[in-house]
């Protein structure tokens, strides 16, 4: 298993420039950038390109239906040139607020939206004349001028990756994808999201080891675990309450699914009232315990072999601490411990949680 870093592009982005020369120095596997409503993802990865020397650079995610999927391959095919090899396309659905009420773009067929996406942009990156008739996209359009085109660039390989959580997703991340980008992962039921990809990839011949497996975590280092277990579970009120709509919220139903149901609906409801504080206080501590890395460096070394145990390949870790100096501290020490745990014999098929193996 190896550790990348998780960062979001801000007004400081001389400081995330650092930072990402100093995880590459120390030897993170990648850096990934998410977009939502404030900057966007592929910009900052042409400077980072430029700047670092080893280090994989991801989007996770970029918002699909944000572009076209030609745009989105012409892009891509920039900073795989620009990184030498080094870029991997993370794509996503997000939600219908944020593409709706964001971008104008309506939000319907996510998952067929997603396996049309996937094929333009490799029939572009392998450089193939795009003819595609789907039921998103249809090249050349119908009745128009259009001809079918080849890209005028050279063919390059691109690795896509999908951000998935919901169980069609899910299995058309197994199928179709290069990795998975996972959020909302707990070990103790890894079986919600890994035998749906599992699944996915039998279908077309193939196994859930020839993806990346990848999740998002926090990292904090600590001898008070419940008080830094609070602190970061109530951070997912938010998530619960605002990332989606009342109807529509495939965090809250990926925790469903791994049965924090009534516990998610409650914060919710609490959110949706206007009453914020109490919904940070409904959250169950263990949502913030069972989703990072936290305690002294014993408890994260046995975090992280839970993670690798039940076949996660990649951690994308957020940054610790407030300062730069911090940062790369805490990342170091990290990624100290975490090749402690890589030596270690690893135990793959660990227990995935009752009715989940």
């Amino acid at each position: 298993m190896t550790l990348g870093i998780g960062i979001t592009a801000s007004p400081a982005m001389p400081w995330m420039l650092d930072y990402v020369i100093e995880a590459d120095r120390l030897g993170a596997s990648s850096v990934w950038l998410p977009e939502f409503w404030a900057y966007d993802a592929l910009t900052p990865l042409g400077a980072l390109a430029r700047a670092t020397g080893t280090i994989r650079l991801g989007t996770a995610i970029v918002q699909l239906g944000t572009r076209t999927p030609t745009m989105l391959a012409m892009s891509a095919m920039t900073l795989q040139e620009l990184s030498g090899g080094r870029f991997v396309l993370g794509i996503g659905t997000s939600g219908p607020q944020v593409m709706e009420g964001w971008h104008g773009v309506g939000f319907s067929r996510p998952v067929t939206r997603t396996r049309e996406t996937i094929e333009i942009v490799r029939m572009v990156t392998r450089g193939e004349r795009v003819e595609y008739h789907g039921e998103v996209y249809r090249l050349p359009m119908a009745g128009g001028e259009g001809v079918a085109l080849r890209s005028a660039a050279r063919p390059v390989e691109v690795p896509i990756y999908v951000a998935s959580l919901g169980p069609a997703n899910l299995r058309l991340t197994g199928s179709h994808a290069d990795g998975w980008i996972g959020n909302s992962f707990l070990c103790e039921s890894a079986g919600v999201f890994l035998d749906e990809i599992a699944a996915g990839a039998q279908s077309v011949g193939r196994s859930i080891g020839e993806l990346e497996l990848t999740v998002a975590v926090s990292c904090e280092f600590t001898d008070d675990v419940e008080e830094a277990g609070r602190r970061h579970a109530e951070g997912y009120a938010f998530t619960f309450g605002a990332m989606g709509s009342e109807a529509t919220n495939f965090y809250n139903r990926a925790f469903e699914r791994q049965g924090f149901g009534a516990a998610v609906a409650e914060v919710q409801r609490l959110w949706l009232a206007g009453d914020r504080a109490a919904a940070r206080r409904a959250v169950p501590t263990e949502i913030g315990l069972r989703t990072n890395l936290i305690g002294p460096e014993d408890e994260v070394r046995r975090r992280l072999r839970e993670y690798r145990d039940c076949g996660i390949d990649t951690l994308r870790v957020n940054p610790m601490g407030g300062t730069l100096d911090e940062q790369v501290s805490g990342l170091g020490r990290l990624l100290d411990v975490a090749r402690q745990v890589d030596a270690e014999p690893e135990r793959r098929g660990a227990p995935r949680g009752p009715g989940l193996e």
